[in-house]
């Protein structure tokens, strides 16, 4: 190895009005002399007797610059057309399309990808519909302890923030109502209101919103962080399928356990509304449960046709998100946020369209 010190390079600059002369070697230690030469117009290169990449690339930044190279020996003409081959070319950047475009393309890429994520769920629906065909036909490979635990911890585990949030919903509707009600002197109809916003709408929807909330996160998180382990391939390995062991059973037991947790909802919504408007209204529990009594059961069936709808559209958002998790835990974080936001989104989608179908029929 030579150091660089140990080898002379001399590089001289004779500079007439417009004319650079250069004479020596132009090799990338001698550029520094011409550091304050970059006004020349001309170059004259004819004793220049060494030169290298480096002192091409300077001349050919010199000659696009404006300077003419003049006096070029052949070989040094060569190394000078070899490096401007080499140079990157720079492409012209394309204007930016205007707004009106820009916004389109957003909306049609977007329309496309909710077309294919539609197409996703209905996929991950009809596995899990199949996979609980199978365990129909085969018992002895239905999954019932797991469809258990998750009974246990979609359903059971719910049950005290569903009742503490449907006795408080209960107790803002009689109250609220009561305070409207009074100006009309029409305070018993309170009973009327509580009863068809909770058995009718409220109930069923804020629950499968706190379903969807905590179920569909969990639903994800563990499913995901399987697929970041490989456990799912290992059990492909094992010749499970992962429909039956892991898709099937959530969704199952979501879409046994929301109409329960519905029931709850509704039963403690009536409850604080009964308490509220005892204490508010002078209503006692006996003119409540008469009044309750006045009211169409339709509006119980509307509110428990929707339960099971609500828990497949849960439980198959949550599944799925889980199964697109990736490797690292930042997809885990995505989709679990993910999931849980079009969880709430599709679950209040579903109620509108509902309302609208059932006033349709006249129910």
């Amino acid at each position: 190895m030579v150091a660089v010190d140990a080898v002379k390079f001399d590089l001289s600059t004779e500079l007439q009005d417009d004319l650079l002369v250069l004479s020596g070697d132009l090799v990338v230690w001698s550029l520094r002399v011409l550091s304050d030469t970059s006004h020349a117009g001309r170059i004259d290169l004819s004793s220049v007797n060494r030169m290298d990449t480096a002192g091409a690339w300077e001349l050919i930044q010199r000659r696009e610059a404006g300077s003419t190279l003049i006096g070029l020996s052949d070989r040094h003409a060569e190394l000078l057309e070899t490096v401007t081959k080499a140079l990157p070319v720079v492409e012209p950047t394309a204007p930016p399309p205007p707004p009106w475009r820009r916004l389109l393309e957003a909306t049609g890429r977007w329309m496309a990808g909710f077309w294919v994520y539609l197409a996703e769920l209905a996929e991950y629906l009809g596995r899990s519909m199949a996979a609980l065909g199978r365990a129909l036909r085969h018992p002895s490979d239905f999954p019932g302890t797991s469809l258990i635990h998750h009974c246990q911890e979609t359903g059971l585990r719910a049950v005290p923030i569903v009742a503490v949030m449907s006795f408080l919903i209960g107790v803002v509707l009689a109250f609220q109502g009561s305070d409207q009600l009074r100006q009309f002197g029409a305070e018993v109809f309170v009973v009327d209101l509580i009863a068809i916003s909770i058995l009718r709408e409220l109930g069923i929807l804020l629950t499968a919103i706190i379903v969807a909330g905590r179920t569909a996160s969990a639903l994800t998180a563990s499913i995901g962080s399987m697929k970041m382990r490989q456990e799912i391939d290992a059990m492909r390995t094992l010749g499970l399928d992962p429909d039956l062991v892991l898709i099937m059973p959530r969704v199952l037991a979501l879409v046994l356990m929301l109409p329960i947790l519905g029931l709850v909802s509704a039963l403690t919504g009536l409850l604080g509304g009964a308490a509220m408007s005892w204490i508010e209204l002078g209503i006692s529990p006996a003119m409540f449960l008469t009044r309750l009594t006045d009211i169409s059961v339709t509006h119980v069936i509307v509110g428990f046709i929707k339960a099971p709808v609500f828990a497949l559209i849960i439980g198959v958002i949550g599944c799925h998100a889980g199964m697109q998790v990736g490797k690292d835990a930042e997809s885990l974080g995505r989709m679990t946020s993910s999931a849980v936001v079009s969880a709430i989104f599709a679950v209040i989608i579903a109620d509108a369209a509902f309302s609208v179908f059932f006033a349709q029929v006249g129910l």
